[in-house]
């Protein structure tokens, strides 16, 4: 057993109200500079909808994330001779248009015009050659709030069934926020020719050496979740961090922050990497229990002995006994990965929307208890949906966790109506009382301290290898060394 310690962070789907608080905070911290313009390290997407950049999710067109070939795992795009046919082209990579091209405003028109007979208009200018752009025909969230249009829902490939969007009394919407995932497998790690690019061993943080990129951008082909951009000014890579600064001094991330619908949740997780590659290959719909299964219960004698050989620290082992991310994604099992098919083993997790509360009307043979929820079958976000974003097109799964969220919420009604409470409600989707007020709370009401529960490190006293790609990790060391 090779027990390791990861910062991870859980979003609530359900409680998102797509206010880009978290996108803002990052922005002004993190890239609010020339060549990073474009980028957003943390973007929140409409869905359904074409994303950020436009089709990410399409792999058939990108060519990210890992394949199961023949007992194996491989870079979708890469190998011995792609690698070096395409040093110095990327075929694969989005192009700008893909994000959109960068603009501003030329405001200083609007008191430096000569005088004439027109209103002065402050013009759009590309802040990457400065000329005058005429027409804007892309942003980073052009799409923001759609989901109905047919122009935007019917480009989502998670939308099997497109009579939702011919239908618009039938369509639905939800916003889905994005960081990097920083990987257990990541896809961008394997594929650097120059091995910028590194997983952090204290803390699970996918980084960028900036002294050592050398602006290949096989990363941005490799990663999957587009996540990792190439600053045209400097010439390198750039990705989330992590907000590693905070969390180094047991702060969290700006995103979650600031995050006004205190929809993250951020914590430690121990995992056992030995395993890791075993569960990359399993078949797409048993990815995200295998996926579970690599997570270690902090409260193991077992797990914490061998996570103190690791050199894991009796206050990251505490953090995770207290992990509001251990509780979500494994003692609960509500928080799933977005796309475990691309196999990159991603460490940041979703809880599915539920569709909305029926507080009047409605055919009550479509309802579930008391009449307050609908059936999974008639929900307004199909399941199918949901199941191809979060749980590798395993409706199981998600009908699993939907069950958890509506019989919370039918259990919380009833007690605060002063109505009798059915044991059942719970027992059938398969919580306790008990439960079902920890996860309530930490739904709900839960305070910062319980949200977010990060360690703090004393750098100082790391090692260096552990510090920089110690991943130790098979698949890496294999895949590097096939170059």
């Amino acid at each position: 057993m090779n027990v390791r310690a990861q910062l991870v962070m859980v979003f609530n789907l359900d409680k998102c109200i797509g206010c880009h608080a978290c996108s803002i905070s990052c922005k002004n911290i993190w890239t609010d500079r020339k060549g990073a313009e474009y980028m957003w390290w943390n973007n929140v997407e409409t869905k359904p909808g074409v994303g950020y950049p436009k089709k990410w999710e399409n792999q058939e067109k990108f060519k990210g994330g890992w394949l199961r070939e023949n007992g194996k795992l491989r870079l979708r795009a890469l190998g011995k001779g792609p690698t070096l046919f395409n040093m110095f082209f990327q075929p694969n990579m989005p192009k700008l248009e893909d994000y959109y091209e960068p603009f501003d405003f030329d405001y200083g028109n609007l008191y430096k015009a000569p005088t004439g007979s027109d209103q002065p208009v402050a013009e759009a200018f590309s802040q990457i050659s400065g000329d005058r752009i005429d027409k804007i025909t892309g942003g980073p969230n052009w799409d923001d709030d759609l989901s109905g249009s047919q122009l935007y829902a019917v480009e989502d490939s998670n939308l099997a069934d497109n009579t939702l969007v011919s239908d618009y009394g039938r369509m639905f919407m939800q916003y889905l926020p994005r960081i990097c995932n920083h990987c257990l497998n990541p896809a961008c790690v394997a594929s650097c020719p120059s091995r910028a690019l590194y997983k952090r061993g204290e803390d699970g943080v996918v980084l960028v050496d900036q002294n050592v990129c050398k602006g290949w951008r096989f990363c941005t082909s490799a990663c999957p979740y587009k996540k990792v951009y190439f600053n045209w000014q400097s010439g390198k890579a750039e990705k989330c961090i992590f907000c590693f600064p905070r969390t180094e001094t047991g702060q969290c991330n700006a995103c979650a922050h600031s995050c006004v619908g205190r929809i993250r949740h951020v914590g430690v997780l121990l995992y056992d990497a030995d395993r890791v590659e075993e569960a990359l290959l399993k078949p797409d719909d048993q990815l995200v229990a295998a996926h579970r299964e690599v997570i270690l219960d902090p409260h193991d004698p077992e797990v914490r002995e061998s996570a103190s050989r690791n050199g894991v620290t009796d206050q990251w082992l505490e953090a995770a006994r207290k992990s509001p991310v251990y509780a979500l994604v494994k003692e609960f099992a509500v928080a799933l990965p977005l796309h475990p098919e691309f196999r990159t083993m991603p460490m940041a997790w979703y809880i599915p929307s539920l569709s909305p509360v029926i507080s009047s009307g409605g055919d009550l043979h479509e309802l579930a208890d008391h009449g307050t929820f609908p059936l999974l079958e008639k929900m307004r976000a199909p399941i199918s949906f949901l199941a191809s974003l979060l749980s590798g097109g395993n409706e199981e799964i998600i009908a699993d966790v939907i069950k958890k969220q509506i019989a919370l919420r039918l259990f919380k009604r009833a007690g605060n109506i002063g109505q009798p409470i059915d044991d059942s409600i719970l027992k059938n989707a398969g919580l306790d009382e008990a439960g079902a007020n920890k996860l309530y709370r930490l739904f709900t009401i839960a305070s910062y301290r319980e949200r977010f529960i990060v360690p703090s490190q004393q750098r100082e006293e790391q090692d260096s290898y552990q510090r920089k790609g110690s991943s130790g990790f098979g698949i890496l060391k294999k895949t590097r060394g096939a170059k």
